[in-house]
């Protein structure tokens, strides 16, 4: 797809007033072509000066997009026009990448292309289900109420998906610390008390010689070790992307970790409940729905759950009955949807079991940090702790020595 840019034109409109703005197209011309007609006669366009921005090259973001889609229902809400709406909200955003997709979709939608049409022009930012959902609301003529369901549902995805994220990255940060801090003192510090202790010519403890050990192999291969780990860490990456098969593994494995475990579950059931409730409230068919579901979970575990749960509601199975026998689902969230199916209130349902369990991660993140934080302090305390009692013990034994 041709990249399109931001031009500046001023001209006069169809009353021979001077004006001026901007437009998002591919080329000059192309953009004289789209303003001639809306009844502009440009008298000059010329492209827009990128300028000095701090996050000017700021890729649009899940959470941009999940602004804009709560302003935009904002907007209509209130009664403004849908491209009076992008203007208003284009013109608001400090993120230039952010403003000028939005620019791009108001002038699709003013040409005469659908809303969802537009949006799926930029597969990378919307979604086949954010594209359906829209769609949905464009047909029912429920735009404004679609577009404030679809606002929720990414905000809250995006808090779950933060939550988690925190959960994960806390320890992973403060080991990567423990690991630099040691690294510098083995190979900077520790060889500095070396130089000292060969004038003692006493026995060294043998704790001391230990981390002398270390640091005599750290010097030599700090180098190598760094390039192997970054080697290692660049593969398993690579492999990761490619390979379908170690993807599943790890998704397996990680459903069974202690505690970070329990938290990933509860996230995929959570994702899962509040997908299907936002599609199944939008008017979308229960097994059209469940195709959209499937990818939001987050783990392959339950992607593949949700595709048998597909197939077997596509046969005329209870969606209840289904989801017990994948063995992946809670039993409060079986019953709360075998209730939703007997009422007649699936959406509503499924809605409340996702703020459950929603919850329910929030407090395992609390939890999860409050426990780690105690256990990294320890950890450091005794790592760190440990390098410089192994330095000091000669000169402890020293001063003994000398006392006497």
């Amino acid at each position: 797809m041709t990249e399109r840019t931001v031009f500046i034109w001023e001209g006069k409109d169809k009353q021979g007033r001077k004006t001026n703005g901007e437009i998002n197209s591919t080329t000059a011309a192309i953009a004289k072509a789209e303003l001639r007609r809306q009844g502009i006669a440009p008298d000059r366009v010329k492209k827009k000066s990128a300028g000095i921005s701090l996050n000017g090259g700021a890729k649009v973001n899940a959470a941009d997009i999940a602004l804009f889609t709560r302003q935009m229902a904002t907007m209509m809400r209130a009664g403004v026009p849908l491209v009076q709406s992008f203007d208003i909200v284009a013109d608001g955003v400090d993120k230039p990448k952010l403003a000028t997709l939005i620019r791009d979709i108001r002038q699709d939608v003013a040409s005469g292309n659908s809303f969802a049409s537009a949006l799926k022009r930029h597969p990378t930012q919307f979604d086949d289900l954010f594209c359906n959902l829209v769609d949905a609301g464009e047909l029912s003529g429920a735009l404004e109420t679609m577009l404030d369901r679809i606002a929720t549902y990414k905000e809250k995805t995006e808090s779950l998906k933060a939550k988690v994220r925190k959960a994960m990255t806390y320890p992973i940060a403060v080991t990567i610390v423990a690991f630099i801090v040691s690294g510098i003192l083995l190979i900077k510090v520790v060889p500095q008390f070396e130089q000292v202790f060969q004038g003692f010519g006493a026995e060294l403890p043998a704790f001391t010689k230990l981390v002398i050990s270390f640091s005599e192999f750290a010097q030599a291969y700090w180098l190598a070790i760094t390039a192997s780990l970054i080697g290692a860490g660049l593969a398993v990456s690579s492999l990761h992307r490619r390979s379908k098969a170690l993807r599943d593994l790890l998704d397996r494995l990680s459903l069974k970790l202690p505690i970070a475990g329990d938290i990933i579950t509860k996230s995929s059931v959570a994702r899962y409940a509040r997908t299907l409730s936002t599609t199944f409230a939008a008017g979308v068919p229960l097994v059209d729905a469940l195709n959209s579901v499937a990818g939001s979970t987050g783990n392959s575990v339950y992607v593949n759950a949700v595709y048998r749960i597909r197939d077997d509601v596509s046969t005329g199975q209870q969606l209840n009955f289904s989801m017990r026998s994948t063995g992946v689902f809670p039993n409060m969230v079986n019953q709360m949807v075998a209730i939703g199916e007997e009422a007649g209130a699936l959406d509503e349902m499924l809605d409340k079991s996702a703020s459950y369990y929603e919850e329910q991660v929030d407090n395992a993140v609390d939890n999860l940090t409050s426990l780690m934080e105690p256990v990294i302090m320890g950890v450091l305390g005794t790592l760190i702790g440990g390098l410089i009692i192994a330095m000091y013990l000669p000169i402890f034994g020293l001063g003994a020595v000398v006392s006497q």
